[in-house]
């Protein structure tokens, strides 16, 4: 009996604990396919550690006044995520897009957390994609953006826009901020024009 009793006391610590510890955010996007899920997805080699983690490029919040530095938006300034940074000379593999045409955000999480909004970003026209991103590469203004209010989204959603008129490759920089923490998580997609 007292063994029963010992295990139940056990069982109960651990369910208090497991209730207690807060739920921690992690997701990217996989349309259009980013840079981290292509790692992921072996579509590319040399990727480091983020093939293993696609989730976690996470940073501060507040982009584009703060957040990551110029060079290292892709990588949300992680250094072991850096080869999400390097532009590989422009030879990352790029998602179809059609100026003006409807299509689809979808963001995947492997823990879901209060949303403040998801916005999306894209490079200006003349963007270079031999340069690694920096923040006078993209609009200053979101294309895109919806707003949760601190609410959970579900897993996966998917945010209708119209994509804005472009032509050849561009980036489309997708910023997932988080309602009750001071991060976002950052999500860089190739894409080219047709």
């Amino acid at each position: 009996m007292p063994g029963k009793l010992a295990l139940a006391v056990v069982a109960a610590a651990a369910l208090t604990l497991a209730t207690a510890t807060p739920a921690f955010s992690h997701g990217y996007t996989t349309s259009p396919p980013s840079r981290s899920y292509r790692c992921a997805q072996q579509q590319v080699s040399g990727c480091g550690s983020i093939q293993y983690e696609p989730q976690s490029v996470e940073g501060p919040k507040g982009f584009p006044q703060a957040g990551p530095a110029d060079g290292h938006i892709c990588s949300a300034n992680h250094s072991e995520f850096a080869p999400l940074d390097d532009p590989r000379g422009g030879t990352w593999p790029a998602a179809s897009m059609t100026s003006g045409a409807s299509y689809g955000f979808t963001w995947t999480f492997t823990a879901i957390h209060a949303t403040s909004s998801f916005r999306y970003f894209i490079t200006k026209s003349g963007y270079d994609p031999t340069q690694p991103l920096t923040r006078s590469a993209l609009e200053s203004q979101p294309f895109l953006q919806v707003s949760y209010g601190g609410q959970r989204p579900p897993n996966p959603v998917t945010h209708r826009g119209t994509l804005p008129s472009r032509h050849g490759r561009q980036l489309i920089l997708s910023v997932w901020d988080i309602a009750d923490t001071a991060n976002a998580f950052y999500s860089c997609a190739d894409v080219v024009f047709g």
